[in-house]
């Protein structure tokens, strides 16, 4: 496995894990990394499949196979315990990590992430499949902000989008590797272990997610004993990019008041 390590500020940093979407790739938390990095060591890792982790994923991949993924990473960059920040898809490999070694995290973050899939969010994939199927690669990239950003961020950001538009078809992870990690986090469903989770919890969405409804939040952190919900009125499914000064400030917040718990 790939991955990065970013140092802290000291030997003694805690460490936080960050685990990516459906896209897979570290550099997705690119808005994070130094807000992040004033107070914590930070490991982000490229998904089996994805980016520099390229490679054929078995038939029947699934979230399991992919906490073992992020567990690999935990023991290559020589960490014993970490804050597991994952988004979406990442958010179900945190959620498996938390129920199967719950020693292994300090705390969870889930970022419009589910414990099911809902029936929306199922039609949409449906629909993302079918693109790709009948249109190819480019078309599916072409779309693909549609799910991630507010529709007013994305008539500001058209440069940025023809950007991302190029680097995601150049990087593109290959059909057989997508549809084989949607169908993964398709059959996923936390909701009969959920009460098992012990951990501090935040779960974050966003109420304008058009990918995932901000109640497949609500319901996590009902579900969570403790569980800390913060739901933003705009930002949409990729809330992280789109509003990182608010999104990071939130996250240290939690994570700061976790450690004055402990200390106290």
């Amino acid at each position: 496995m790939n991955f990065d390590v970013h140092d802290g500020p000291g030997a003694g940093a805690e460490t936080i894990l960050l685990s990516a979407g459906l896209g897979g790739a570290a550099g997705y938390w690119a808005p994070q990394l130094a807000a992040l990095r004033r107070r914590y060591r930070v490991v982000a890792y490229d998904q089996a499949g994805t980016g520099r982790n390229r490679r054929e994923l078995p038939k029947e991949h699934s979230i399991s196979a992919m906490a073992d993924e992020a567990l690999a990473v935990l023991e290559a960059s020589g960490t014993a315990t970490a804050h597991f920040v994952g988004h979406a898809l990442g958010g179900l490999v945190g959620l498996e990590l938390a129920l199967r070694r719950p020693e292994r995290l300090a705390s969870l973050t889930v970022v419009n992430g589910w414990a099911v899939a809902s029936a929306h969010t199922r039609r949409c994939f449906e629909m993302r499949l079918a693109l790709l199927e009948h249109e190819g690669p480019a078309a599916y990239v072409r779309a693909q902000p549609i799910f991630l950003y507010p529709a007013d961020w994305l008539a500001r950001n058209s440069a940025r989008m023809a950007e991302e538009e190029a680097h995601g078809l150049a990087g593109f992870q290959g059909a057989d590797t997508l549809r084989k990690r949607i169908a993964a986090l398709l059959a996923f469903d936390a909701t009969p272990r959920l009460r098992s989770v012990r951990l501090p919890t935040l779960i974050v969405a966003a109420r304008d997610d058009v990918l995932v409804p901000s109640t497949m939040s609500e319901d996590l952190a009902w579900a969570i004993e403790g569980a800390r919900l913060y739901v933003a009125p705009w930002g949409a499914h990729a809330i992280n990019v789109t509003e990182p000064d608010a999104f990071n400030s939130m996250l240290l917040d939690f994570l700061e008041r976790k450690a004055k718990r402990q200390a106290g």
